[in-house]
């Protein structure tokens, strides 16, 4: 039972944090695109989802040249005591690279569908920039920002090449379900990979079926 939980209970841990960081992260970012001009916004955009197109593991070598112990932010991180390659928390940083772009995507969607008069009328009436957002912006796109963030969970949970690249395998630490489903495969556990594959799915699928019954309900009328 514990080659069942232990890497469920992992996984379910580095989505959480994950999505919590790839939220904040792409509901700044989709807000600041926004605003840029369009074509400056759009070649942005590109790059920032560019996790969404390359090789997991491609951005994993990126992840161990930035993060690495001999990286230019790993050396400057281990002069405070924090280790990022071989842990839990170097998982969340690649499930956070690979999600953010789910968040980023559906939230400036969900922005750039608002009714720009709501926010001019309540800044002609004297509310500020900050009481327009929390109050006026953010639950008009509140729906969008929760699909993108459904998404950004789901990826999180079954990322794999990354994660592999920069926390590797260890049983209990940094072995995630889906790199437990590649190590029972290469074991010949087939029953326990049975197992892990068919929670994942369950899961995966649960989560995608929530965010297609949210996303078509924010956009404005």
């Amino acid at each position: 039972m514990n080659d069942i939980t232990t890497p469920l209970l992992l996984s379910l841990k580095v989505a959480f944090w994950a999505t919590f960081f790839a939220t904040i992260l792409g509901v700044l970012s989709a807000l600041a695109l926004t605003r840029v001009n369009s074509i400056w916004a759009d070649a942005i955009d590109s790059i920032l989802t560019l996790p969404m197109v390359l090789p997991p593991t491609v951005i994993g070598y990126y992840l161990l040249v930035l993060f690495g112990r001999q990286g230019v932010l790993g050396k400057a991180l281990s002069t405070i005591g924090i280790e990022l390659v071989f842990t839990w928390q170097g998982a969340v940083l690649a499930a956070t690279i690979v999600a953010f772009p789910m968040v980023l995507k559906s939230s400036r969607a969900a922005f750039e569908d608002i009714d720009p008069r709501l926010q001019n009328a309540a800044r002609m009436l004297g509310v500020s920039n900050i009481a327009v957002f929390i109050r006026i912006t953010l639950p008009l796109a509140s729906r969008g920002i929760l699909a993108g963030v459904l998404l950004s969970f789901a990826r999180a949970l079954g990322e794999f090449g990354a994660t592999l690249m920069i926390a590797g395998s260890i049983p209990g630490k940094t072995q995630t379900i889906s790199i437990s489903i590649y190590e029972a495969v290469q074991a010949g556990q087939d029953t326990l990979a049975n197992h892990l594959v068919l929670l994942t799915s369950i899961t995966c699928v649960l989560v995608l079926w929530i965010a297609r019954w949210i996303k078509p309900h924010y956009r404005q009328p």
